[in-house]
């Protein structure tokens, strides 16, 4: 029974060779075209972490201001979901540690902060992350110049 079910779907996706719900037909595979946020999805899991990590370079913060700074526009993450397992991650890889502080507005608030080897681990990011970018963007311009 569940064959013709499968049947009809990849006829009504695949039947005329048009793009449908983000699809399109190459030969005879089928093809995802990427959307915008499938794209950033992509992008933050290489570098929300190092984006935490330079946060935390100017000052100790808690869960809720780093989230605010630096998700702002959507654009380095778009929910506070993804935020707090990260930092629970930084910590076990002692790139960050924790302490509890007062708050004037609620309950105590666990701030991180970057240890030596977050620092570490950030300057190798860094160096890293300019030889990436200038490839990308050059890579970007070249195509644009053809």
């Amino acid at each position: 029974e569940e064959v013709p079910e499968l049947a009809a779907v990849l006829t009504y996706v695949v039947g005329d060779g048009d793009v449908k719900d983000n699809h399109v037909m190459h030969g005879s595979v089928l093809c995802m075209r990427p959307s915008p946020e499938s794209v950033l999805t992509q992008l933050r899991k290489g570098t929300l972490e190092y984006c935490v990590l330079v946060h935390l370079q100017r000052s100790a913060s808690y869960g809720l201001d780093i989230a605010k700074r630096l998700g702002h526009d959507n654009v380095l993450f778009a929910s506070e979901g993804t935020l707090y397992p990260l930092l629970a991650r930084l910590r076990k890889q002692g790139w960050v540690q924790t302490d509890w502080r007062e708050s004037t507005t609620g309950p105590p608030r666990r701030y991180y902060s970057l240890t030596e080897d977050g620092r570490a681990a950030l300057e190798v990011f860094s160096a890293t992350w300019v030889r990436f970018r200038d490839g990308v963007d050059a890579t970007l311009e070249g195509a644009l110049n053809d």
